[in-house]
């Protein structure tokens, strides 16, 4: 038997990173170099972790591209190429479907469906898909009829203060969620035991665990107190700059397992 391990598809920054799409912060001065920078800091992490990273190329016309968690949801059985909310980013699909059908056999949204992958969080074979700014309610019913049938279970969880669920709270395992309270219905995610960001650090629920250690935004120093308090080892990534284009840690990066 084949030995699996994390993959992580990412993509350079484009160098308009600068007209990037907002919704919830307004526009202020990007230093695309030291997004580079950061970023490849980011991939750099990724490796000395073990995860092997598939760097895309940029795509200079497209800004927001670098954030390549939207454009697929990545499942065991198949992949689901989504249809961005944001019009100018829907063509970011095309290379990620192309690399991810090494790897997955694929599944298509269809107009008027939107959907991004950032609204969408696996636990088990539940996936909590949040109703955002990007993600409709026709987007969340199509991913629905794909996934049913590999016996996942489809929940809807609101976002209101924030661009995607994965803003608002992640997966920490042994039951745990870390929410931002303020931007989401957290009443929702009942049944977990809800670990809840500082009102001064609203960023820091956007973690990325990699076998076992939890990745966060720096400048959380309060929210890894908290993590620490509950078992979980933490590790600090600078995503200053990238943050001014709504970026968080799990946005830019696909990673899931293959041979």
């Amino acid at each position: 038997m084949k030995k699996r391990r994390l993959i992580a598809i990412t993509r350079a920054v484009s160098p308009c990173l600068a007209d990037c799409e907002l919704t919830f912060l307004a526009r202020r001065k990007i230093d695309v170099a030291k997004a580079i920078e950061q970023h490849r800091g980011y991939e750099e992490c990724l490796e000395r972790l073990g995860v092997r990273v598939m760097r895309l190329p940029a795509k200079p016309d497209l800004p927001d591209s670098v954030f390549v968690e939207d454009t697929a949801i990545v499942l065991d059985e198949l992949a689901v190429i989504t249809r961005p909310g944001a019009i100018t980013r829907q063509t970011e699909t095309e290379s990620v479907a192309d690399a991810l059908s090494e790897y997955r056999p694929l599944k298509f949204i269809q107009p008027p469906a939107t959907i991004e992958g950032g609204d969408v969080i696996r636990i088990d074979r539940r996936l909590y898909t949040g109703l955002s700014a990007r993600t409709n309610k026709a987007g969340i019913e199509q991913l629905r009829a794909i996934v049913e049938p590999c016996g996942y279970e489809v929940r809807t969880v609101e976002v209101t203060g924030c661009l995607h669920l994965k803003t608002a709270c992640s997966y920490l395992g042994a039951r745990m969620m870390l929410v931002n309270r303020r931007w989401i219905n957290f009443q929702k995610l009942a049944g977990f035991d809800l670990v809840y960001t500082p009102s001064d650090e609203p960023w820091a629920a956007n973690i990325l665990t990699i076998g076992g250690l939890v990745l966060i935004a720096d400048g959380s120093s309060r929210t890894r107190v908290l993590l620490k308090e509950r078992g979980f080892d933490s590790l600090t990534i600078d995503i200053d700059e990238l943050r001014k284009a709504e970026a968080g840690l799990t946005c830019m990066s696909l990673v899931f397992e293959a041979e």
